[in-house]
């Protein structure tokens, strides 16, 4: 028999799962309801690990708090953490308080789903002059991320949004929508406080590529509309095109959809209102940036944002675009880049860094020579990249796990599979973990305080369902402090 995990055929095949976001969640869902565990051909324990003392990942830092679709996905994977075969380990933080070596010894597998939290680079000059943020930064900071300052600075009247994807599109309307809509959902009373306050009265979204290129979806889309008190502003000169985009609309349904829905805006010529809105969202297209810049024209030093300049683009037949050599400047105060995220290195383990991912075969980990790891997988963003809704995550845990199914009878066993083993080197360690019941006394406590708040204020007719609590040592005491 090989010396594997398969030589004590009477325990369960152990997994680590490190990442608690959809994909992660995903991949133990997807082992645990397998057919070789459902025919009993073994059996499987998994502990799932998270940086952050509450589960969900991209679900409850990434996403923004007014997607009502979004607590159908938060269901769904309550759903799965509360059947009780999957052990949540929250605020385990992986190269600190736990290094591979120690997976090595307590797991025979370990799937990494650490997802993508930073913004890709966005390489034009100005781009770090204050005023110039990260697309990803500000949702942190909007989703209450227990690791980033309190504070934001909202001080700009007219601010650019560079992106043609659903982050800038989520971020846009953040910055556009009046802070009293956003009263309804799970937003952190900070982030309430300084939305209330910015002078903002024009957000510009530009798009390199045109209407029929764009990256968002349509309910994306449509939800700009949404928003009271805020125009939506297009511009004729963007829709032009090409027979690619022409193409693609006559094709692709959902690219029909969203240049329809564009164009009707367009015709309907928001700003005849009567009574003109507030605030103003633009939709720019075939817009490349070229330099941010400052008050007095410096793209470098510590100046502040005071324009950005962009070469106006043409669609060239193929759906891709070529400069026209025509520039034009607008006056901004704040730059946005929503390009997309980026993974992150983890210690240890091979890193691409270009594409932002751990190199990998079908999900199997590779080494610096091009050879599966054994035992080590990866599932998720961290995987494939950030491409992709939330949903695909499912098909992409699912080629993973068949690779550990595949891999289980050669996998090199744990040295100590006991599950009791792991939880006493992390209070050995004096690790403040969190657990799934610990999760459920700090969603309680979250429903909690967006109920006082309803009734304390009644008279606004506004329903708090939840308040997000932001502090991480409040994240924690919460959930582990004794039941009542």
């Amino acid at each position: 028999m090989s010396n594997s995990a398969e030589t004590t055929p009477k325990r369960p095949l152990r997994v680590a799962i490190v990442g608690a976001g959809p994909a992660g969640v995903y991949a133990a869902d997807i082992l645990t309801k397998s057919n070789e565990v459902k025919d009993g051909d073994f059996e499987v324990s998994i502990d799932l690990f998270e940086a952050y003392p509450a589960p969900y990942g991209l679900i409850r830092y990434g996403v923004a708090p007014d997607h009502p679709r979004i607590k159908g996905i938060v269901n769904a994977l309550h759903k799965v953490l509360d059947r009780g075969d999957i052990r949540f380990l929250g605020n385990v933080t992986y190269g600190r308080d736990l290094k591979l070596h120690d997976f090595r010894a307590f797991y025979d597998a370990v799937i990494f789903s650490t997802g993508a939290i930073k913004d890709a680079d966005l390489n034009v000059p100005g781009v770090e002059l204050e005023g110039s943020f990260g697309g990803a930064d500000f949702v942190s900071w909007y989703d209450g991320h227990p690791d980033v300052p309190r504070e934001w600075p909202l001080d700009a009247k007219e601010i650019a949004v560079i992106g043609n994807g659903n982050v800038a599109l989520d971020v846009a309307r953040m910055l556009v929508k009046h802070a009293d809509e956003l009263l309804s959902t799970e937003i952190p009373d900070n982030v309430y406080r300084a939305l209330k306050k910015s002078p903002v009265t024009d957000v510009h979204v530009f798009g390199r590529r045109g209407p029929a290129q764009v990256k968002f979806t349509p309910l994306e889309l449509r939800e700009l509309s949404h928003a009271r008190d805020v125009d939506i502003v297009l511009y004729p000169e963007d829709f032009e095109f090409d027979e690619a985009s022409e193409e693609a609309i006559r094709t692709n349904n959902q690219t029909k959809t969203m240049v329809n829905t564009m164009t009707n805006w367009l015709v309907e010529e928001h700003a005849e209102a009567e009574v003109p809105s507030s605030r103003r969202l633009h939709l720019h297209f075939l817009h490349s940036p070229v330099e941010i810049y400052d008050a007095a024209g410096n793209m470098a030093g510590t100046g502040k944002v005071a324009g950005i300049k962009f070469e106006r683009m043409q669609l060239d037949g193929t759906g891709h675009v070529k400069g026209t050599g025509e520039y034009i400047d607008y006056p901004v105060q704040a730059v946005y880049r929503a390009i997309g995220y980026h993974g992150s290195p983890l210690e240890e383990l091979e890193y691409d860094a270009r594409a932002g991912v751990i190199p990998n075969e079908g999900g199997r980990v590779l080494d610096a020579d091009g050879n599966p790891v054994p035992g080590i997988y990866a599932t998720g963003w961290i995987k494939r990249g950030p491409v992709g809704l939330i949903g695909h995550t499912k098909g992409d845990a699912l080629e993973t796990i068949g690779c550990l199914l595949e891999d289980r009878l050669t996998l090199p066993p744990a040295q100590n599979p006991d599950p009791h083993a792991i939880i006493a080197l992390l209070e050995e360690r004096g690790v403040e973990y969190t657990t799934w019941e610990g999760w459920n006394r700090l969603d309680a406590h979250e429903a909690a305080l967006g109920k006082a708040w309803t009734e304390s204020e009644a008279d606004t007719g506004v329903v708090r369902e939840r308040i997000k609590v932001v502090p991480r040592e409040e994240m924690i005491r919460i959930s582990r402090s004794a039941e009542d």
